[in-house]
């Protein structure tokens, strides 16, 4: 049997036993998972990076390598989008946006990982940048992929990308109504009951996630 063939016989499956709603609210909750996850890994990095190059410099007085880290971090990121990436990340908010009015809510897969990786670099050596634009990139790219996984049609993957851009923010804010009212009024989703509550499902989630991982750290250290 072949891949196809499976995926055409749990799609079969899903459709006699899955009411469409409920379909869309487990997919919810799995866009708030891969968001928060998402979160708690960029967060984690970029102090990890922080902390590596700061522990290996002298702090005692002057020192000129402070000055010269941002560049560093922005030449990194330069490099690794021209030679590794090879495609405009651009700003995050503003190719989501295009992808919903343009592209289908379509994003490329490696959209999934690339922002993450650059801003690490930027923010981790003291890049004065933010890290709101490559986690809603993020987390947008993930609710859109497995949308296209899955084939859903436009509506649901505009939802998603909802979802996972609201589980992101929440992830890595622990501010789940602010990620809804990001995903409601920047990404410009319908204020319905079949858009609020998916939303309000993945925002939970990403906070939960994040809350979680902040006390299993808090409980690692204090050991």
């Amino acid at each position: 049997m072949t891949t196809q063939q499976v995926f055409i016989k749990l799609h079969s499956w899903r459709l006699r036993h899955v009411p469409p709603k409920t379909f869309v609210l487990l997919l919810s909750l799995l866009a708030g998972l891969a968001g928060g996850s998402a979160a708690i890994v960029l967060k984690n990095a970029v102090f990890y990076i922080h902390h590596l190059v700061s522990s290996s410099i002298d702090r005692a007085g002057f020192n000129l390598i402070y000055l010269a880290l941002p560049f560093i971090g922005i030449l990194l990121s330069y490099l690794f989008v021209r030679y590794v990436v090879r495609d405009n990340i651009s700003h995050g908010i503003s190719k989501v946006l295009f992808a919903i009015s343009k592209n289908n809510s379509i994003i490329k897969a490696h959209n999934m990982f690339t922002s993450m990786i650059a801003s690490t670099l930027t923010v981790g050596l003291g890049g004065s940048v933010g890290l709101e634009a490559p986690i809603v990139m993020t987390g947008s790219a993930m609710g859109s992929n497995l949308s296209k996984f899955l084939r859903l049609d436009y509506h649901t993957t505009t939802l998603m990308i909802g979802c996972g851009a609201a589980g992101a923010i929440a992830g890595i804010f622990k501010a789940p109504v602010a990620a809804i009212i990001f995903a409601l009024e920047v990404l410009m989703l319908d204020l319905t009951m079949a858009s609020l509550i998916p939303l309000l499902i993945s925002a939970a989630t990403g906070t939960t996630l994040a809350i979680s991982s902040w006390v299993a750290e808090i409980s690692f250290i204090s050991r």
